[in-house]
């Protein structure tokens, strides 16, 4: 026999403080799907036509044409021994370098490197961002990796150095462990209960909700609060869902359907869960993964009234807002006290800034504070230049790749070099197949002399317009016609610079 208790929850209304969005602000490791059902008659007609497997094999084939430039990117290629195999995880040579990076790669997962930088320097087209993003795939997607370019920080609105100090602070992660008291169970009853206005006037307001929610063990009805009621509907949580509510708080959470339905038609991708086990009322274990900026961003916005003067105040504010540097502070005394506690766990991520030599001269002297900082992620630059002026810098002096020397010696650098022609064939032949096309042997040896020349992205860039061709020529795979064809059309970049020098009469400048 199940037992039926009827209990009552009321929302939250407790004023926030700095320390209440550490802990509600929503986890990444939280995930909500929503599913709707068609009506009836449509459902009916859908599946006698075509079966829910055919959707999802129509559905696998559109995301996997969505083809980035680093797709084929999935690691480092490592052995277990921590040497580099010369093709593997989508990288092609580099072996020195990545050998390299595998190293800063336990550094960083044994946390023994924090407030450390590491710079990738080399020619364009060499794979410095493929690097970066080949140890964040190595970390996984439980470490913060946040990428940026150096031009990002000038901005009309708001200073250069808050900029850097918003991507810092997105890149250390917390990972908030929490003991919550919760109800949890499949929904079997949903019903709102109506009362007059107090306000006056012939509409009707919610006075609370009837939820009923069932385990294996038993059933319970949960009395809500109305401002509850408005979260199950933002959920569209129907009967059947399987859903848990925060005892303190009141937030709602949609876990997924019950397995129990997991016969029913539906044209949408669902996420069946089993019904849960034990009490309806239960003491569970939940884990938070937020970053600092989160946080900050959390306890910066005002909670503004309902009144006009307040919503036109939120919407006359400018698009961006600094975060006060005593915000910050407050925020960082709450997570040191968790993490003495044990509640939560500092997870230091990776902050990439590419094309590094594009910030000037204040944002590297604040770089050398801010890598000193207790609280500070693995910075990784990358940049291409040689020796070349200093951005902000009155002489116009001159330094190793644009980075002032005192903040070069605490760099560690790894560097790549250009791709010899065996390695831009392999390179090319890995992007044919991600990009799906078929390609001879012959066009591929042209393809990877014209990489060889011009430049390893021109030639990636030449694949997807010979394709095109050989496709209007109804040919099967991509010939040598084909590319000689697209080299007519399209110019690399140091044909264009001949050409300019030889034509420049013609040009106004």
């Amino acid at each position: 026999m199940s037992e039926t208790n009827t209990d009552t929850v009321m929302g939250d209304s407790s004023t926030k403080t700095a320390e209440t969005p550490m802990i509600e602000t929503p986890s990444n490791t939280t995930t909500t799907t929503t599913a709707t059902t068609p009506p009836q008659s449509q459902l009916s007609t859908t599946v006698t036509e075509t079966t829910p497997t055919t959707r999802i094999e129509e559905i696998k084939s559109i995301k996997s044409q969505r083809v980035a430039t680093h797709s084929h990117i999935k690691g480092l290629g490592l052995q277990e021994n921590g040497t580099a195999s010369n093709i593997a995880d989508g990288l092609v040579g580099q072996c020195k370098a990545r050998e390299a990076a595998g190293i800063v790669t336990e550094l960083i997962k044994s946390k023994k490197m924090a407030g450390k930088a590491l710079l990738l320097a080399g020619p364009p087209g060499t794979g410095k961002t493929a690097l970066a993003l080949a140890i964040s795939q190595e970390l996984g997607t439980k470490v913060p990796f946040c990428p940026m370019v150096g031009s990002e920080v000038y901005s009309s609105e708001v200073k250069k150095t808050e900029i850097l100090m918003e991507n810092f602070r997105r890149s250390i992660g917390l990972r908030v462990k929490e003991i919550k008291e919760v109800y949890e169970g499949e929904v079997t009853e949903i019903t709102p209960e109506e009362t007059d206005n107090p306000l006056g006037g012939y509409g009707k307001t919610i006075a609370h909700v009837v939820i009923g929610l069932k385990t294996t063990k038993g059933t319970k009805q949960l009395k809500l609060d109305p401002t509850i009621y408005e979260s199950i509907q933002k959920e569209k949580i129907t009967v059947g869902d399987v859903i848990y509510i925060e005892a303190n708080s009141g937030s709602v959470k949609r876990v997924g359907r019950s397995d129990f339905y997991a016969t029913e038609h539906d044209l949408e991708a669902e996420e069946y869960v089993p019904l849960p086990k034990g009490e309806v009322f239960k003491k569970k274990d939940i884990i938070q993964d937020v970053t600092l900026h989160d946080l900050d961003l959390a306890n910066a916005k005002p909670q503004g009234g309902q009144d006009i003067m307040s919503m036109m105040g939120q919407m006359m504010k400018p698009k961006k807002t600094e975060i006060t540097e005593k915000l910050r502070l407050e925020i960082n005394k709450i997570v040191n006290r968790y993490i003495e506690q044990g509640v939560a766990e500092l997870v230091p991520g990776v902050l990439f800034i590419d094309e590094v030599h594009m910030l000037d001269i204040e944002c590297f002297s604040y770089l050398n504070r801010a890598l000193e900082s207790t609280l500070a992620p693995i910075v990784v630059f990358a940049t291409n230049r040689g020796n070349c002026v200093i951005k902000g810098t009155d002489n116009n002096i001159q330094s190793p790749h644009g980075i002032p020397v005192d903040l070069l010696d605490r760099l560690m650098i790894i560097r790549t070099l250009p791709y010899n022609y065996n390695e831009i064939v392999q390179i090319l032949t890995i992007r044919a197949s991600i990009e799906n096309h078929k390609i001879d042997d012959e066009a591929l040896m042209y393809l990877a002399e014209i990489g060889n020349t011009a430049s390893l992205r021109y030639a990636i860039q030449l694949l997807t317009p010979a394709s095109i061709l050989s496709k209007t020529y109804s040919r099967p795979s991509i010939t040598k016609e084909d590319i000689e064809e697209v080299t007519s059309l399209f110019n690399d970049a140091k044909t264009s610079a001949k050409l300019l020098e030889q034509n420049k009469s013609k040009y106004l400048y």
